[in-house]
């Protein structure tokens, strides 16, 4: 049994030792991850439990791969749900009086479709070429266009932008291809 198969199980069977392990291999990073982006140990340890149940409810519902180790996958996880809520929290307006609009089970549902949307996303990334890849990868972490001539080499900030265009319609193209992407779209 894979230790991807086995973390998996102890989540399915609600076993405790093998959550403990789960929980010790990547709660300390997941709690750095949030108290290092605005949050407090109450919300890294509610984003962790709600990261746990979302796995454990989309893996009992469809038996889905995950091609990264486990780790590498709860943390993400755990990080897009986090993003997620600081979003959330960013747009809502504090009364003791109002009750909650979203029910748990469709923010459940909503952050599962976010991870699958995820997922295609970072599928369809590694498919394109090495060099749009790393072209992206430096736009998408807020790279300058100044820094990305200089990374690869171009001769203009305009080369890179068109770079950068096409290669976003190339990965664009890719995930619209997918027969997954008409049912993970925004409604």
């Amino acid at each position: 049994m894979t230790e991807k198969t086995q973390h998996l199980t102890s989540l399915l069977n609600n076993d405790s030792k093998g959550i403990m392990n789960i929980y010790n291999l990547v709660f300390p990073r997941v709690r750095k991850f949030i108290l290092q982006n605005k949050g407090q140990q109450q919300d890294a340890e509610d984003i962790f439990q709600k990261a746990l149940l979302q796995i454990t409810v989309r893996y009992r519902k469809e038996r889905f791969e995950i091609k990264s180790s486990f780790e590498a996958y709860l943390f993400t996880s755990c990080k897009n749900l986090w993003r997620r809520e600081l979003k959330i929290s960013k747009n809502r307006v504090t009364n003791s009086e109002i009750i909650e609009l979203v029910p748990a089970e469709r923010n459940l549902a909503l952050s599962i479709l976010e991870q699958k949307r995820w997922e295609l996303f970072t599928e369809k990334l590694n498919l394109i070429s090495d060099n749009c890849k790393k072209i992206l990868t430096l736009f998408f972490n807020n790279t300058s266009y100044e820094d990305i001539v200089k990374t690869m080499g171009y001769n203009s900030e305009t080369v890179a932008r068109q770079r950068v265009f096409k290669c976003k319609a190339k990965l664009s193209e890719v995930i619209k291809n997918d027969e997954r992407y008409n049912s993970l779209k925004k409604l």
